[in-house]
């Protein structure tokens, strides 16, 4: 790509890229996110600070950021090359705490708007930097001065090393918006690591750099600048100019003598004058800047992908243990446990003595003509084995769920970005607070939609007056016993579950309705259950889901990312 190529399509490319980024969402605290989270940002400020303002106005005057180390003496530099205090130096750290820009009074226009750095707001002090109010975090103060020349500004930035970490992101991010860095380091201090990591990212997106060894001994200027001049080469920036400042006494204005300053004066005059130059130097660094961005991108595509895959893997733990509850449940309700214990005691009270088994076995060719007489003609008290099926049932639910949302939270302890989630939502831990009574209601609609179906296959007069002999509820609950007995009907297993129970209810039920409407109406109560179970499971997992990112958009935002790099690949091919 040249500066010069379809510009406007490339902004229009860049833009999109923006929108993207601006989009994208990294809510999951998985071991990925925390770097490309700060990448994101990086990304999204120097597109809106950088690279989009300069392909919307290509000939807007070259910005020359000066940054460097805490101590470098970066303001007095600035203030010694425009010739006046615009900038505050000084022994107490930190001194530049919001930066200042310097451009000529032609040059007002493309700073005091929102062009560049439009997350800083502006303000205007030609004064005393010292005056109160001037210095305010986040902003930008804005100077002019007849002395530095037309079509080039300079911007005075925090230490990139401050002790305050606010100064440190923003020197990070104004040294991204520069299309030309002008990086101030000393005899003491330009083998720093700080300063190096940050010349490396410069030499990876071929950002133009010029150094300044700043109050460097006369004596000591031919013995590191060779060696600056070495460690540039090995890092990438074989072409980087460096200037050297001599340690000089400051003036009663606390200006270095126009002579110390006076090649580096010269070098950016002649720059701000030759317009080829100019447009070499920001040709350069827009060039690095583009080239970078889809590489940049890929790696948020990969965050992205990271995000993804957390979600989905916490979505299934969720799944795998309201699978294993609905599974539990469905063992539970066919296996005989739910007609043991206070069910068995119960129904032994509801009929009675053992010689109405006795009947019920030994004369069951008779059954249909001596029913009413086997239980005397009154209703046997049914209350206490409906409280124990709907206590036995309501049980057996609850604490499948209780297993489900513990086994949840502990697998999404182990889970990469699970805990975070948890320590948001503790009640996830747990079923919800009113589950309890949700089951409570639950038990009692599916037995009432038993009694239906007993009333709805009872709709001859000879089924009825055989229902009557035990009433509806009762007929209901013998229904009950034997839908939790087998899925399959009687199995020959089942004759010694709970002492008989679920044999006895079969025949009972058989002299009624016949086998075929036993099987079918004992499958449909249990199917019927088992639906009421899952809707209840699923708005209990419901929970987890909503605490969690929608897995599809993360997808979605993977597949739109690499789309726009792609995008802005064949653009600068």
């Amino acid at each position: 790509m040249t500066v010069d190529s379809d510009v406007e399509a490339l902004a229009s490319v860049v833009e999109a890229l923006r929108d993207e980024v601006g989009q994208a969402s990294l809510p999951l605290e998985v071991p990925s996110r925390a770097a490309a989270e700060a990448s994101r940002t990086a990304l999204i400020h120097q597109l809106d600070d950088y690279v989009l303002p300069r392909l919307r106005a290509i000939d807007a005057p070259l910005l020359a950021v000066v940054g460097g180390s805490t101590g470098a003496g970066k303001s007095t530099l600035v203030n010694s090359i425009v010739g006046a205090r615009v900038s505050r130096p000084g022994v107490l750290r930190p001194t530049t705490t919001s930066p200042v820009l310097v451009h000529h009074p032609e040059d007002r226009g493309w700073f005091a708007d929102a062009r560049i750095l439009p997350g800083l707001a502006r303000v205007t002090g030609d004064g005393n930097p010292d005056q109160a109010g001037l210095d305010q975090p986040g902003t930008v103060r804005l100077v002019e001065s007849s002395t530095l020349p037309a079509g080039m500004a300079l911007l005075d930035a925090p230490d990139i090393d401050s002790v305050v970490s606010a100064n440190r992101a923003i020197a990070a991010q104004l040294l991204s918006a520069a299309d030309l860095w002008l990086f101030v380091t000393t005899a003491a201090r330009y083998a720093d690591a700080v300063p190096w990591d940050l010349l490396r990212t410069a030499a990876d997106r071929g950002t133009s750099v010029a150094i300044v060894l700043d109050r460097i001994p006369a004596e000591a200027i031919d013995e590191i600048r060779p060696h600056l001049a070495s460690m540039l080469r090995e890092q990438g920036l074989p072409t980087a100019p460096i200037f050297t400042v001599p340690e000089a006494p400051l003036d009663a204005d606390g200006q270095l003598p126009p002579e110390a300053v006076e090649r580096l004066s010269a070098w950016l005059h002649a720059l701000a004058s030759d317009s080829r130059a100019r447009s070499i130097v920001v040709g350069q660094t827009l060039r690095g800047a583009v080239d970078s961005l889809s590489g940049r991108t890929s790696d948020l595509v990969v965050a992205s992908r990271d995000q993804h895959d957390a979600a989905t893997a916490l979505r299934r733990a969720v799944d795998e243990s309201y699978d294993e509850a609905h599974r539990r449940v469905d063992d539970g309700m066919t296996d005989g446990t739910l007609l043991r214990g206070e069910v068995l005691a119960r129904w032994q009270e509801f009929v009675g003595t053992g010689e109405f088994f006795r009947q019920v076995e030994t004369t069951i060719s008779r059954w249909r003509d001596k029913l009413t007489a086997a239980v005397k003609g009154s209703t046997p008290p049914a209350d206490g084995l409906g409280e124990a099926l709907q206590s036995g049932v309501a049980t057996l639910i609850l604490a499948n769920a209780e297993t489900a949302a513990s086994q949840s939270a502990r697998a999404w302890r182990r889970l990469p970005g699970g805990e975070p989630v948890l320590a948001r939502h503790p009640g996830l831990a747990k079923p919800s607070p009113g589950l309890p009574a949700d089951v409570e209601r639950l038990v009692r609609q599916w037995q009432s939609e038993v009694l239906d179906l007993v009333r709805s296959e009872g709709q001859g007069r000879r089924t009825n007056a055989r229902i009557a002999a035990y009433g509806v509820n009762a007929i209901g609950l013998f229904l009950m016993l034997v839908a939790f007995s087998s899925t399959g009907g009687l199995m020959g297993a089942e004759v010694g579950i709970a002492g008989g129970t679920a044999v006895l209810a079969q025949r009972v039920l058989e002299a009624i309705f016949g086998d075929q409407a036993v099987r079918t109406m004992a499958t449909k109560a249990r199917r019927r259950l088992i639906e009421l179970v899952d809707a209840l499971y699923e708005r209990e997992q419901q929970r987890y889901a909503v605490a969690l990112p929608d897995t599809p958009a993360l997808a979605d935002q993977a597949g739109r990312l690499s789309a726009v790099a792609a995008d802005l690949r064949k653009v600068v091919r």
